[in-house]
């Protein structure tokens, strides 16, 4: 289990600077959302500063997962658009394309996975026709995944299509495959009601790819630094330990890059120790 953060929250860094900061910090292992300037798809800069990233990530000894969450990437208008929900095809073949892009990163960096999400609905259409228009997308994209070895970290997200881990079994009620995995939002749990997060860690221990983490407060999705909400994080942290989850666990503060290295070196003095005090709950 490693500890890690995401680009997000260092959004105003360059890519490589902002992974040597956070190495520099303790970070183990690196989320990379992949935006403007930080492996954007059809910039010429992407070749070399994948190649810059993969020595750097080496020399540090940190993994790193892929994001794809980056708000206006593909759309400068409409934040998150277009996704595997979006009512015309060629929206969603743009979607599809990006997410290949992530998985050839992926590869070039020997992440552990990709990390994605379904997206809101964005028409009246009925739950039968987004799930037709999502699983179309998931099924080709599981078969590009296998072709690089790379596992899709599936992650709920409050206000989306696929919102809840309730929504999650119902997707995988559809549609299952060994590379369909799992990224668990801790905040995102207890700002749904699905509590205590530690239990579920251990229910989707072995589908658990991917982990993200931050404070927040029940019925409001507001991504906050730790001791700010309302989660009790050393359980978590302890399950994550006791089911023998590898992978890295990031701190998702997105909305701190205005004071990013502070609320790094915030985040890392806050959850370091229970890591090391969970360290002990590992199986031997």
């Amino acid at each position: 289990m490693r500890l890690g953060y995401n680009t997000n929250g260092l959004a105003h860094h360059d890519l490589l600077e902002a992974v040597a900061l956070l190495a520099e910090i303790g970070y183990r292992s690196v989320a990379i959302t992949i935006d403007h300037r930080a492996l954007a798809p059809g910039d010429a800069e992407t070749p070399r500063q994948l190649r810059r990233l993969r020595a750097l990530l080496d020399r540090q000894g940190m993994t790193s997962v892929i994001e794809t969450g980056a708000r206006y990437l593909l759309d400068p208008r409409h934040k998150h658009e277009p996704t595997l929900l979006s009512p015309r095809p060629e929206e969603r073949a743009r979607r599809l394309a990006f997410y290949r892009h992530a998985l050839a990163c992926a590869a070039e960096l020997q992440s552990q996975c990709v990390s994605l999400w379904s997206g809101r609905l964005p028409d009246p259409a009925d739950e039968a026709t987004a799930f037709a228009r999502l699983l179309q997308g998931l099924q080709s994209l599981v078969r590009d995944a296998e072709t690089v070895g790379i596992p899709l970290g599936f992650e709920p997200e409050p206000g989306m299509f696929i919102d809840t881990m309730a929504a999650f079994e119902r997707l995988l009620a559809q549609f299952d495959a060994p590379l369909l995995r799992l990224t668990l939002d801790i905040g995102h749990l207890h700002c749904q009601g699905e509590t205590p997060p530690e239990e579920y860690v251990r229910r989707y221990a072995r589908r658990l790819v991917n982990v993200h983490i931050e404070d927040m407060r029940r019925g409001v999705h507001e991504h906050l630094m730790f001791g700010e909400g309302e989660i009790d994080f050393l359980p978590v942290i302890c399950a994550l330990a006791e089911t023998g989850y590898a992978g890295g666990v990031h701190v998702e503060l997105s909305r701190h890059s205005h004071e990013g290295p502070e609320a790094a070196q915030r985040a890392y003095d806050f959850l370091a120790p229970m890591f090391d005090k969970a360290a002990g709950h590992a199986p031997q």
